[in-house]
């Protein structure tokens, strides 16, 4: 069996933000192969079904993103899974725009939520989709941009993205990982060089922010 977890915040007020496109894609995924989302055990609600043949897990973590580990580690001790068959699906505000970025392990990169499955998991060896939802908006607070929902320019780009990152995970189940990589690690708007390095700069110290933006969303929600 595979895990395929898709990471945000659970409740209606932060459903379709930039924070939540790992839910987004999961229900994607659940809807294309009728796979209810309905059962709520291991912290989360989750769903059982077959894609490409393969038999799945759908997982939307209900702990809020930085405690995301607690759902994953506990799947994968009860169902005694290998790093490389659970895939994390999230969102990240150093790629473009719609861009996926594919990896079959690696560091956080700043995400709360990666860090913490890191944790749990105690490897950093398991396969993961990171969507691009953009550079913050200059004079917007990180916290409130990752919360904000797309904008209407945004969102043909979003969409695609998301059938993107099925078609990846579908990819991943029914060749691999690096298949995966291959095909859909492909930046239609590179930027030049020197902005390249603008932009990680910038990125690095969003990151800091980043740190604490979901414990900022745990307590308002107490």
């Amino acid at each position: 069996m595979k895990a395929i977890i898709g990471l945000g915040n659970p409740g209606a007020k932060y459903a379709g933000t930039r924070h939540n496109i790992g839910f987004d894609t999961v229900t994607a995924l659940a809807d294309k192969y009728n796979i209810k989302l309905k059962d709520r055990k291991f912290n989360g609600l989750v769903g059982e079904g077959f894609i490409e043949g393969e038999k799945v897990m759908l997982v939307h973590p209900q702990t809020f993103m930085n405690l995301s580990g607690e759902c994953v580690g506990l799947i994968a001790g009860f169902y005694k899974l290998e790093p490389e068959d659970v895939i994390v699906i999230c969102d990240d505000i150093n790629l473009d725009t719609g861009r996926l970025r594919i990896r079959a392990k690696g560091s956080a990169g700043g995400h709360n939520g990666l860090k913490n499955i890191i944790a749990h998991l105690g490897t950093e060896a398991f396969p993961r989709i990171r969507i691009g939802v953009g550079e913050k908006t200059e004079g917007w607070d990180l916290a409130d941009y990752v919360l904000a929902r797309f904008s209407k320019d945004d969102e043909p780009k979003m969409r695609e993205a998301i059938q993107n990152a099925v078609g990846a995970v579908e990819t991943w189940i029914s060749d691999d990982i690096g298949t995966a990589m291959n095909r859909y690690n492909i930046n239609p708007n590179p930027k030049p060089r020197k902005e390249r390095k603008e932009v990680q700069e910038n990125a690095e110290r969003e990151n800091k922010v980043q740190e604490n933006t979901e414990q900022t969303i745990i307590n308002e929600d107490q």
